[in-house]
């Protein structure tokens, strides 16, 4: 293991389990790899991200809270919340021969106060990476006599061979909201598996687990969550890469993003005292499996 505190571009804890490679900053408290030992990379990370302070870290699994986009007014800045350009602090580290697990904490002694959210909470974000899976777990309490409503997702970027031969399942039959053709509701449902063909942005009303089947890597990722009532699944294309400046040349091809997450009507609201906890699971399978 290496610990990142003193080193360059970000602090943060890194570990080669074998030819593995597990990896998380302390910025935004951000898993950005996870390698298992022989296995392709299953996160993936822009070449052109602008790994510094103040600054969201394109790829790994970003953190989005306490609103997700512009948040439910649509009027919140910056999209995804506060949490994800601030560094975290480190609470605890664990590590064995093949695993490690990484907890850190952030609330509002850390953030200093927030206009847009100014209620008291805690966020703790624990990261478990063995060889067998990566599972990132965000628990949020509140520490404020009122009640409060949170957004929250976990903002996974899947690295895959092509994005364009791809399949997803899972999501027969869930309602989603369709945000690259503007829709205010959850008007469309999903038939079969979900073979992306342009840019997609979609919101689905689904808890269940899903699996993107990858030819060219010869594997299946298994996505599962907890605490989640919505799966998002994102992808730029060309067009929409062309226009975000941390995206490589024609790396939209090498990724597909889809987060466990808590969004619109479905945000989380907690009573003074209440927590809640958001969890995703990542394993690999054969496609034969």
């Amino acid at each position: 293991m290496t610990d990142l505190s003193s080193a360059a571009p970000l602090p943060g804890i890194e570990s080669h389990p074998g030819s593995g490679h597990y990896g998380i900053y302390d910025h935004g408290a951000q898993v950005w790899a996870w390698q298992p030992d022989s296995q392709q990379p299953v996160l993936w990370l822009s070449s052109a991200t602008q790994l510094a302070d103040g600054k969201a870290i394109r790829g790994g699994i970003p953190i989005c809270f306490p609103w997700f986009g512009p948040g439910l007014s649509g009027e919140m800045t910056p999209a995804h919340g506060f949490v994800r350009t601030t560094p975290w602090r480190r609470e605890k580290l664990d590590e064995t021969d093949d695993s490690l697990t990484v907890t850190y904490l952030i609330d509002p002694s850390i953030t200093g106060r927030q206009p847009l959210f100014p209620s008291p909470y805690e966020a703790r974000l624990t990261a478990r990476f063995s060889a067998k899976r990566l599972e990132v777990s965000l628990r949020v309490d509140n520490r404020d006599c009122e009640p409060f409503t949170v957004e929250e997702a976990l903002h996974t970027y899947l690295a895959v061979s092509d994005v364009t031969v791809v399949t997803i399942n899972g999501l027969h039959g869930a309602a989603y909201l369709d945000k690259v053709a503007g829709d205010q509701g959850f008007d469309n449902e999903q038939s079969g598996s979900l073979v992306l063909t342009g840019p997609t942005d979609r919101v689905y009303k689904s808890a269940g687990h899903v699996t993107v089947d990858d030819p060219g890597y010869e594997r299946r990722l298994i996505v599962s969550s907890s605490g989640a009532s919505n799966v998002v699944v994102w992808n730029p294309w060309s067009s929409g890469a062309a226009t975000i400046a941390d995206i490589g040349a024609g790396e939209w091809q090498r990724f597909v993003c889809v987060e466990a997450a808590n969004a619109y009507a479905d945000a989380v609201t907690l009573l003074p005292g209440e927590h809640w906890t958001i969890s995703q699971c990542i394993e690999i399978a054969s496609l034969d499996d």
